[in-house]
């Protein structure tokens, strides 16, 4: 008798790209990936390449392979982008429209403990080097 064991995944990347659904995007230097004001509906993964974020104020911070971003703005109630997001490097990323992102974190809850983890090491290296963003 054999044992059949279901595939893990240790990062939030390789959970969405496990997904069936998740959209692969490439884009070249200085695209824009979502612009402030629209309607968010897709949460991002940056497979290659770093995506800057661009807050209202002018604050910016660099999303790098691994890293998700956009999911707090898809899980808030008025669901519209607050920041502009622009590729600095060519780009590979995943998206994953909101509704298969919200069951996703439903069929695999430690995906949220690894999003807090990242967000945890974010605010790490902030506060390590002294700034507010990176």
């Amino acid at each position: 008798m054999a044992l059949v064991t279901a595939p893990t995944f240790t990062t939030p990347i390789e959970l969405m790209a496990a997904q069936a659904d998740a959209e692969l995007l490439t884009l070249p230097t200085g695209s824009k990936v979502f612009c402030r004001g629209t309607r968010a509906d897709v949460i991002y993964g940056v497979r290659r390449g770093i995506v800057e974020v661009v807050g209202e104020t002018g604050e910016k911070l660099c999303y790098r392979p691994g890293e998700l971003f956009s999911y707090q703005d898809i899980v808030w109630r008025d669901r519209i982008y607050r920041n502009d997001a622009v590729a600095r490097t060519p780009v590979e990323l995943l998206g994953l429209d909101r509704l298969r992102f919200l069951n996703l974190l439903h069929n695999h809850p430690t995906l949220a403990v690894l999003l807090i983890s990242q967000q945890h090491e974010r605010l790490r290296e902030q506060r390590t080097s002294g700034t507010c963003c990176y």
